[in-house]
């Protein structure tokens, strides 16, 4: 994602030294737990969605509005954007920890889970502590009014997230499960995070309503991309590129897309064979489900909807100026499915 990121590299570089500065605690034994936390992140996705939204509104109000150039004029990329980027990562690092646990994982993406290098207490009260060390830094931004509606959107995402996990919780193992239904749980549990991201970054620019509703559309529906994706390539993908085991949703009673796909066949006897392979002991479910997934569409059928979504974002944010920023978030979200899906 190096060259993607291009034109906020050295902004991502000043977030990633805002999380060292805040995930440190005046107690020796829980400082590297904090800093543990950090490398969870992976990709840095969320952060460099408000950061680059920030500088694709820059452009568009530069197009649109005649604006003063001089030394009163506001930068492209300021403090409370940095502040804001860490805050939104440390929200998702939080779900993450928190994910961990419901899914009593030992690695991501290659590195011991929290849960596995220290315990399940210590995933639970971390993933709390940055929660709460989140809304505590949104606070801090240059105006009052920013602060507080930072806050909301920022509560109101991560809200959401909970509920979609509690959905996605509470709908295991539930052959009922629909494809309008996984798609709601994904708009809540991830799209909704990537969504505000966009809107943050743009609202901080002095974005109006309408491009910030545009940014949100493009962060939405790239969340349900991207989530979709992770969804096949947990069934599909390369264990050594994911860094998980393969079949660990279908393990759990996740009912994925390409598992509604295969229940909802119109042939009879082939959903019938599904539910009886999903209602094996949760050890036997990937081998045998794995040989029906292979004689349906559904690998073709889950690509066809991912992609559906990657080019809806797309669309969201075409009207605008070209722009390196704007060509960033386009590579993005034809990044979001082409990982080998």
């Amino acid at each position: 994602m190096g060259r993607v990121y291009a034109p906020i590299s050295d902004h991502l570089a000043a977030v990633n030294a805002r999380l060292r500065q805040e995930l440190q605690s005046r107690y020796e034994a829980i400082t590297p737990i904090l800093r543990h936390g950090t490398q969870l992140g992976g990709k840095r996705l969320r952060p460099a969605l408000l950061l680059l939204s920030a500088l694709v509104t820059e452009q568009h109000l530069d197009s649109v509005v005649s604006r003063p150039r001089g030394r009163n004029r506001l930068p492209a990329i300021s403090d409370d954007h940095i502040t804001m980027a860490t805050v939104i990562e440390m929200v998702h690092t939080a779900t993450l920890v928190h994910d961990d646990v419901l899914d009593n994982a030992a690695t991501r993406r290659h590195t011991p889970t929290v849960n596995m290098r220290w315990n399940r207490d210590t995933s639970i009260l971390l993933g709390d502590y940055l929660f709460a060390q989140s809304f505590s830094l949104a606070t801090t931004l240059s105006s009052a009014v920013a602060s507080t509606q930072a806050c909301r959107w920022v509560g109101q995402a991560a809200q959401q997230v909970c509920e979609g996990e509690l959905r996605q919780v509470l709908s295991r193992d539930q052959e009922s499960i629909d494809e309008e239904t996984y798609l709601d749980i994904l708009r809540g549990k991830t799209a909704e995070l990537t969504s505000v991201s966009c809107q943050l970054g743009c609202s901080l620019s002095g974005g109006d309503p309408e491009l910030i509703a545009a940014l949100g559309s493009y962060g939405n529906d790239l969340g349900i991309a991207f989530q979709i994706a992770d969804d096949y390539l947990d069934l599909w993908g390369d264990p050594n590129e994911i860094g998980k085991t393969l079949g660990t949703d279908l393990v759990q009673g996740k009912f994925t897309l390409p598992l509604i796909r295969l229940l909802h066949s119109d042939v009879p006897a082939v959903a019938a064979e599904a539910r009886a392979a999903l209602r094996a002991a949760p050890p036997e479910r990937l081998a045998r489900v794995l040989p029906l997934l292979s004689n349906s569409d559904a690998a073709e059928y889950t690509r066809k909807v991912a992609n559906r979504f990657r080019c809806s974002a797309i669309s969201a944010i075409e009207h605008l100026d070209p722009s390196p920023a704007r060509d960033s978030l386009i590579e993005i979200a034809n990044f979001s499915v082409g990982r080998r899906i």
